[in-house]
């Protein structure tokens, strides 16, 4: 399984928009960048990833999963990106403030530190675990 950090500003889409769409889940549409698109494109069923609350908060909130690979994004009129399907698995409970993931030295690679803007990235799975134990959950 591989891991991921999606983001989103919650005026736009949020943690709990999420958990009420509910084992359903929803479309991650509105990437326009292709390093972005290049990951979701990556991504399997199954995978996990974090929520990231970007903008206001700037903080990892909660876990999703990937329930639908990439596919055409309706709302591109170029037709040159793509979407997943993904659903709310839990909220975090502490969320991880990107000033906590700065200050851990195990995270010093992580691409949120060095490209804060990349809307979709990679998380390995050392960082993954060390987010998820600043998070006090098992990772």
């Amino acid at each position: 399984m591989a891991h991921w950090l999606l983001k989103s500003e919650p005026s736009t889409w949020s943690w709990d928009q999420q958990v009420a769409a509910g084992a359903k889940g929803t479309f991650w549409n509105g990437v326009r960048n292709h390093l972005a698109k290049k990951h979701l494109m990556a991504m399997q069923k199954g995978d996990r990833g974090f929520f990231y609350h970007s903008n206001e908060e700037r903080a990892i909130v909660g876990v999703i999963d990937i329930i639908r690979t990439y596919y055409p994004d309706h709302t591109d009129e170029t037709g040159k990106f793509g979407m997943v399907d993904v659903k709310a698995v839990k909220a975090l409970k502490k969320p991880v403030t990107l000033a906590a993931i700065k200050a851990e030295p195990r995270l010093a690679d992580m691409v949120l530190v060095n490209n804060s803007r990349l809307s979709v990235q990679p998380v390995t799975d050392e960082e993954w675990a060390v987010v998820m134990a600043m998070a006090g959950e098992k990772a």
